[in-house]
């Protein structure tokens, strides 16, 4: 219950302190974007799980993690140097190309399949015992996030997803609300998680 106080009350900060950008320009943000395609695919769908596909989030999400790297809110040493240069323009255009691309959808092998029925459990469910509420009540029933502040979750790299679930359970990466929920996972249900979320559609 503690743990569910705490989230409530982080999405109600989180509702305050969350800017609002201008709508941009996919066209102008699909230039800009050339740059970042290296990482994060042409069309934002990464092919390497140390980067995030970026293609289909949802809107404004994008622009405000720039705007979070630029000032140190969020730290990463490749990103903070990249959004350095940008303005808020630049992230509102990038935020409109990548949130209209289309996602790619990934496949299970049938030696997956099991792990992930875990990771459906957890994401539909929660995990009662540790206080951790499901994942889609913030994500969506199909992973597609809630504009601005919850993204898209799903057809990510597992390998990414895993990486940065861990992150937030060891406070590396801070987050009022998703640190207490990662805290509550055990690594086999985060890699159980992580694998789901690629293929949900």
């Amino acid at each position: 219950m503690k743990h569910l106080i705490m989230i409530i009350t982080a999405l109600m900060l989180t509702t305050v302190a969350c800017k609002s950008f201008a709508a941009g320009d996919p066209a102008v943000g699909q230039t800009k974007s050339m740059i970042c395609s290296a990482c994060h695919g042409a069309d934002g769908n990464s092919s390497n799980g140390d980067y995030p596909s970026l293609a289909g989030q949802v809107p404004g999400y994008i622009a405000q993690q720039l705007a979070n790297f630029k000032s140190g809110i969020r730290s990463n040493t490749i990103m903070g140097g990249m959004a350095q240069t940008l303005t808020e323009d630049d992230m509102a255009n990038l935020d409109a190309w990548y949130s209209s691309q289309q996602p790619t959808i990934y496949t299970l092998a049938e030696d997956q399949l099991e792990t992930a029925q875990l990771g459906e459990t957890l994401y539909r469910g929660g995990y009662p015992p540790m206080q951790v509420p499901a994942c889609m009540g913030c994500h969506g029933p199909t992973g597609a996030g809630i504009p601005p502040m919850f993204p898209r979750v799903a057809g990510q790299q597992a390998e990414y997803t895993e990486t940065q679930l861990q992150a937030f359970k060891s406070e590396q990466r801070q987050s009022d609300i998703m640190s207490p929920i990662a805290y509550g996972l055990s690594l086999e249900q985060i890699r159980a998680l992580a694998l789901y979320l690629t293929a949900l559609h």
